[in-house]
């Protein structure tokens, strides 16, 4: 079982955006001391629900801190990205960090940052497939030309060629690892049919990514992939994790701090187009994320982890783990879960 932190970068009330983000930094650091397996970065827009505008720009600067730990996107939204460009990059943080990068990518949301960055509300709902696609053939072939109703140039040599990773590791990765965020039925069928592995959401209960697995290898099965292969196709769990001494300690803290957060975070979400989008009750959500995930003393916490391996057959987790909002709270959770959780799940 392969555990790793969800950073988010969340500004918590009264909190500015550089104190966020050292906070960020300082998570996954200390994930790396810990000992946890990985960390995963998100990626936002002009809302404080966490202002990391490029988790690819954090992870280079996280992998150039780090030695052994890796960092991934959770997610790089390609809608308002070009493919080309973020398979460039993504390139050059598999090479220069040894392969210890992973690629995740999704679909986002109709928010304002597409008429911000021009990608037009077509990108969003529709043009997510080709996109993928053009990202998949850059991180695979070694020239690559577009013919498509969203992309089309002429063919042009892939620099860096995300394949040419040298060093102790000769038989690494091909290239970076690639994930989607999976949240509806036609994303998961998308993700199998290419042989990708989900990354699943925080909201999402066992039975439901249970079933969203069953989904995908059925999927996966009739597209051709091996059985092994799907067998072995590495999906991610994003949970919540808070330990403490006792179940109420740790859900005293979250609901004390999440639900400020969440309100102020999830209200300055705008949609492009106008339309209204129901968002969560903030006090409610932070009581459902308790119940789901692993909130709690360190055996709780690691029979939760547990017990989702067992019923979804997922056995990587990303977990957020600054839901306190507090700079030494987050770096004292991240210490416990690697000390006192991991020994328990090994």
């Amino acid at each position: 079982m392969r555990v790793g932190a969800f950073v988010l970068a969340a500004q918590f009330p009264g909190q500015g955006h550089g104190e966020a983000l050292h906070r960020a930094v300082r998570s996954a650091e200390a994930a790396e001391a810990a000992g946890l397996d990985s960390v995963w970065l998100a990626e936002h827009h002009f809302v404080p629900y966490g202002v990391c505008p490029s988790a690819v720009t954090l992870a280079a600067l996280l992998l150039g801190r780090t030695e052994r730990i890796r960092v991934g996107t959770a997610v790089s939204v390609l809608p308002t990205a070009h493919p080309v460009a973020l398979g460039e990059q993504a390139a050059l943080l598999h090479l220069t960090s040894g392969g210890r990068f992973s690629l995740g990518v999704g679909r986002g949301g109709p928010w304002v940052d597409l008429e911000v960055f021009g990608a037009g509300l077509a990108a969003y709902e529709k043009d997510f497939p080709e996109s993928l696609d053009l990202l998949l053939r850059w991180l695979r072939e070694a020239r690559v030309g577009a013919e498509g109703e969203r992309f089309a140039f002429r063919e042009v040599p892939v620099v860096p060629r995300p394949d040419d990773l040298i060093g102790d590791d000769v038989d690494g990765p091909a290239g970076p690892e690639v994930v989607v965020a999976c949240t509806s039925p036609s994303t998961v069928r998308l993700a199998a049919e290419r042989g990708l592995p989900m990354l699943l959401g925080m909201h999402c209960g066992d039975e439901e990514k249970a079933d969203m697995v069953a989904l995908w290898r059925g999927h996966a099965l009739a597209a051709g992939h091996a059985p092994e292969t799907v067998a072995q196709a590495g999906h991610v769990s994003a949970g919540v994790a808070q330990i403490a001494d006792s179940r109420t300690a740790a859900e005293e803290t979250l609901v004390k701090a999440m639900p400020g957060w969440l309100k102020q975070g999830l209200d300055a979400h705008v949609t492009v187009d106008g339309r209204r989008r129901a968002m969560r009750d903030p006090v409610a959500y932070t009581e459902l994320l308790c119940r789901l995930h692993p909130v709690g003393p360190p055996r709780l916490a690691a029979d939760r982890l547990a017990a989702t391996a067992e019923r979804t057959g997922i056995n990587r987790f990303a977990l957020l783990s600054e839901g306190s909002g507090d700079l030494a709270a987050t770096e004292e959770n991240v210490r416990r879960l690697g000390a006192e959780v991991l020994p328990l799940l090994r």
